[in-house]
């Protein structure tokens, strides 16, 4: 099913994460997350104060996440790994009961995604950030992922603030539950 617990930590590993697409979590993609976050919501500037503060961030949850997850402890987080220790941390649980530094991540990537710094991701900008991670041959599919998200607070301000966002992801992570809207936070997935 594209919208399994399964499939949704399998998509945040593949186009979140692992950025360097070598098929396992390591310290050099949390290293380009930082710069990719900096200079997304720099518009393509590189300020190295920005930079400095997510280079601080993604480490941070690099150092988390491999206490959490790096059982073997070589350096590198397998797929199976990843889920093993959001099952533990996030399933069941509220978005306030995550990881600080896993927090503090998907806080970046809300920045990320507003790209009108309006404190609130509308439909443009949910399109613009599913094209920019998987292929998709029909923006209908976006939009209808987009709609299915949004309840009907989320329609009159015209899209999801950091707190709607906080807890959709929270939901995404953290509940098996594939009929909930929070399957939808980065669009239509596929197996």
């Amino acid at each position: 099913m594209a919208y399994s617990w399964d499939n949704r930590v399998d998509f945040v590993v593949r186009y979140m994460y692992d950025i360097d697409n070598n098929g396992f979590l390591d310290s050099n993609d949390f290293e380009c997350m930082a710069l990719r976050a900096c200079i997304i919501e720099g518009k393509g500037d590189c300020n190295q104060a920005k930079l400095t503060e997510y280079q601080h961030i993604m480490r941070s949850l690099w150092e988390e996440i491999s206490n959490l997850a790096d059982f073997d402890k070589d350096g590198k987080i397998s797929t199976d790994e990843f889920k093993q220790a959001v099952q533990k941390t996030c399933i069941g649980k509220k978005y306030a009961d995550f990881p600080q530094a896993m927090k503090a991540f998907i806080e970046a990537n809300f920045k990320m995604m507003d790209i009108d710094d309006d404190g609130i991701i509308g439909a443009k900008e949910f399109r613009y950030n599913c094209i920019t991670r998987v292929a998709v041959e029909n923006i209908q599919v976006v939009d209808d992922a987009f709609n299915k998200l949004l309840d009907d607070e989320d329609r009159r301000r015209g899209g999801l603030t950091l707190a709607r966002y906080q807890e959709l992801y929270g939901h995404y992570l953290g509940n098996t539950d594939e009929g909930h809207p929070g399957v939808y936070l980065f669009g239509p997935l596929s197996l």
